[in-house]
């Protein structure tokens, strides 16, 4: 381990990672304060910028652009009451009623400041706690790495929407769709259906293109966002005014109490920054001795909600790194851009490439320095980046989607694969499909497939295999668990409502 980091600390004295790192978080903020724009857009845009770079200057990009959008949607939340992203919804009331009591400045950089702090510390936890599960699970053979994999698709379903069968109908989508191309066994076609561009497969990238980024495009398009300046006006920052870091003490505590949440909440697959920002939000409401500021201008809720939302950066990469499974949309982007450069993914990722694993996790710690220094110098030109207008904004994201897709390997196919995503995520969005789901399904489907053959082939086709060894059966029984659990609730809640 040691070694690792020492690697890596030389690896990051490098002019190309900083300014991947700096890049990236720059994208992240801009994207993130757009109102209906998320950090997931902000990192699926920057994928294609990845693919001529060194895996760990293109991971990194991409862990800025990440940190950078969860903290970009604070700023949208606070100056015009409008949530950049759905982690910031917290923020907003507090956000906005200091804003109108003149203190919108101060707001912007308690913010900023708690931000950083619950980003650091999430790094922290994820330097300390992400090797220990990666030393535990390097041992595991082909039948737990296919329990493991169904035990991450099941519990990400049951938590990914208000339906359990909607959920589970898209981790089949995502499976199915990841069959297609050639057998990598027997070399057989598989679900082509005549069409020769399809011999390689769906790509990972135009797929996550169309359903995070071009499928958001339409929305937009369809609620018809015409500009932000033109209903709210400018709003001013003034600058003038001085936010000494001495005004944290007293919220220490809270800071403390927040980030935890945050990191156990970000470690859950299939959580995320918008639980662990309202659960963080309701336990200092809980605690404070005035709850009724709460709403009306608490600085309180403002570090509650931020510490925590950018506390969950770190936690997210846990179990990518260690498992393989992706905590959340954007991990799931970013074990795609793994698999896009050819490294393995899940415990072989640190005993395999553990330089670059532990340089990313250094870049970590300063992509967040990053986007303090970056923030503090922009807060006066925040308001400017609320007035894009969306007839302007919503174009060049367009054009950069399908360029995008087109770069991942030069055809025109994948342009027309990212369409199809786009419009698949767009229709099935509206009716309650959790399309994340369907590309946390297509990544995790190369491993479910290789581990399950692989497992079978040991036991001469014997499925007994899954049952006889330990911690396979222990991950079995917790996909169950993960999905009759749900469904048990249901059914009480239906009970309840009728006897009501």
């Amino acid at each position: 381990m040691l070694d690792n980091i020492v690697a890596a600390l030389g690896n990051m004295v490098s002019l190309e990672m900083f300014l991947c790192m700096f890049a990236g978080v720059a994208v992240g903020i801009v994207v993130g304060a757009l109102p209906g724009l998320s950090a997931t857009l902000a990192v699926a845009l920057m994928l294609p910028f990845t693919f001529g770079m060194s895996p760990t200057a293109g991971i990194l990009i991409l862990v800025g652009a990440y940190c950078g959008g969860v903290y970009g949607g604070s700023i949208t939340a606070i100056l015009i009451r409008t949530p950049g992203t759905p982690a910031s919804v917290a923020t907003v009331a507090d956000g906005y009623a200091m804003t109108k009591k003149g203190k919108a400045y101060e707001a912007l950089m308690g913010s900023l400041l708690t931000s950083t702090i619950g980003g650091l510390l999430s790094g922290l936890a994820l330097l300390l706690i992400a090797p220990l599960i990666a030393k535990l699970a390097v041992n595991f053979g082909p039948p737990e790495y296919f329990a493991l994999a169904m035990f991450g698709l099941t519990i990400i379903a049951s938590v990914s929407g208000k339906s359990l069968a909607k959920g589970m109908m898209m981790a089949g989508l995502g499976l199915l769709f990841a069959c297609v191309g050639i057998d990598p066994y027997e070399g057989q076609a598989r679900f082509i259906f005549g069409q020769s561009f399809l011999y390689s497969g769906v790509g990972m990238v135009p797929a996550m293109i169309g359903v995070f980024a071009i499928a958001e495009v339409f929305n937009q398009i369809e609620i018809r966002i015409k500009s932000v300046a033109a209903e709210f006006g400018d709003v001013s920052v003034d600058c003038k005014q001085k936010f000494p870091l001495k005004k944290l003490r007293p919220h220490l505590p809270n800071i403390l109490r927040s980030s935890v949440t945050g990191i156990i909440v970000g470690a859950i697959p299939g959580t995320g920054g918008a639980i662990a920002s309202f659960l963080a939000y309701n336990n200092e409401k809980a605690k404070s001795k005035h709850p009724e500021e709460f709403g009306n201008g608490s600085m309180d809720g403002i570090i509650a909600a931020e510490t925590a939302k950018n506390a969950t950066t770190g936690a997210t990469l846990i179990p990518m790194f260690t498992l393989g499974i992706p905590g959340d949309t954007v991990t799931a982007i970013l074990l795609g851009a793994l698999t896009i450069h050819g490294l393995s993914t899940g415990p072989k990722l640190f005993t395999e490439h553990g330089v670059l694993v532990y340089t990313v996790i250094i870049g970590f710690f300063l992509v967040n320095l990053i986007m303090l220094v970056q923030g503090r110098f922009a807060i006066r030109w925040f308001s400017k980046i609320t007035q894009v207008p969306s007839s302007i904004l919503l174009p060049i994201i367009l054009v950069l989607c399908l360029v995008g897709a087109y770069a991942s390997n030069n055809s025109f196919a994948s342009v027309g694969i990212a369409v199809f995503f786009g419009v698949l995520g767009f229709i099935l969005g509206k009716f309650g499909f959790p399309m994340a789901l369907l590309l946390i399904a297509m990544v995790l489907a190369q491993l479910t497939e290789m581990s399950l053959r692989q497992s079978l082939i040991l036991s001469d086709g014997s499925p007994l295999i899954f049952v006889q060894r330990p911690i396979c059966l222990i991950f079995l029984l917790l996909a169950v668990f993960s999905v009759c659990i749900p469904m048990l609730k249901a059914r009480r809640a239906r009970k309840a409502g009728k006897s009501s």
